[in-house]
């Protein structure tokens, strides 16, 4: 690997912001006020959302917050689905919760989550969150394009005036984090292009990218021969694929082939390891300012 390659070490990063609640919860404690509350509800038994969200609640007890998990069966009804959520929003030691997702089939998502309070909605997806976002008010930002910003911000990387390139269109990542980088802020400021699955000429625009932020779901998809050197990649992709290197006989692997193109890369984001473990400390940040319940008053 180029020896002027950084690796962006998400891992690191989340442990030090984890650290940093701590104390504040200490805070909290030695002065007798509330201490965080965060709620997740799990429908089913989805493995990758299983383990998700056991590692939300070891991340809840290591930093001294609350941690409440409610797991419902796979066939629940969206009407005890919203009746729980419903629960929650009026349940004043919840300071935030989030629905992991995805969901069954025969429940409807969008619904689902237009049902949580706004002040409740520490993953960020509520519309009036997402739209609070977009006109740069204060809000709960998405966790991971959240997380992906403060990446950038711990690792000193500059976007003023970047032509950052985001391939993805989701609302979970592609479509927020377009959003954030082009928003007149510190770490934004960036000439957004929002690339797809109907983009012609893909590869020249991740030839133009001074930032690549690949949120596809296509493993090794980005080569060395579609980036040029220098550029700052970031790899939120993450799938499991048949490997006769490892001993389980698979093994982890972004949306970008990382052998080719981290010796290219001024700064990149290993998988795993990456943007992964910021997508948790960034959900603790907004449940910790959720529980201050300053979020919407800072515009009274």
């Amino acid at each position: 690997m180029n020896t002027l390659t950084q690796i962006i070490d998400g891992k690191l990063i989340s442990l030090q912001i984890q650290d940093e609640i701590f104390l504040q919860v200490e805070e909290l404690k030695k002065n007798n006020k509330k201490i965080p509350h965060l709620a997740a509800i799990l429908v089913g038994s989805d493995g990758a959302s299983e383990t998700y969200v056991a590692a939300k609640v070891r991340a809840c007890e290591r930093v001294g917050f609350n941690s409440t998990l409610i797991r419902l069966p796979e066939l629940v009804s969206e009407q005890e689905l919203l009746k729980k959520i419903k629960d929650l929003n009026t349940d004043s030691d919840v300071d935030g919760y989030i629905v992991q997702l995805p969901l069954p089939k025969h429940i409807n998502e969008y619904k689902i989550l237009e049902a949580i309070s706004p002040q409740k909605d520490v993953d960020g997806f509520h519309p009036q969150n997402v739209g609070r976002m977009a006109l740069n008010l204060p809000t709960y930002l998405p966790a991971t394009p959240f997380g992906i910003i403060q990446l950038l911000e711990r690792y000193k990387i500059d976007t003023i005036g970047k032509h950052c390139v985001v391939i993805g269109r989701s609302h979970i990542v592609g479509s927020p984090m377009s959003i954030l980088m082009a928003r007149n802020t510190a770490f934004g400021n960036c000439t957004v292009s929002l690339c797809h699955s109907r983009t012609v000429n893909l590869k020249e625009f991740t030839l133009n990218a001074d930032i690549l932020i690949v949120a596809l779901g296509i493993p090794e998809f980005i080569t060395a021969d579609m980036v040029k050197d220098g550029v700052v990649i970031i790899d939120v992709g993450i799938t499991r694929i048949i490997s006769g290197k490892t001993k389980s006989g698979f093994k982890l692997v972004g949306d970008v082939n990382y052998d080719e193109v981290a010796p290219k890369a001024s700064f990149i984001t290993p998988v795993p390891g990456g943007v992964g473990p910021m997508t948790i400390a960034s959900l603790l940040i907004n449940t910790l300012k959720a529980s201050r319940g300053d979020v919407y008053q800072q515009l009274d």
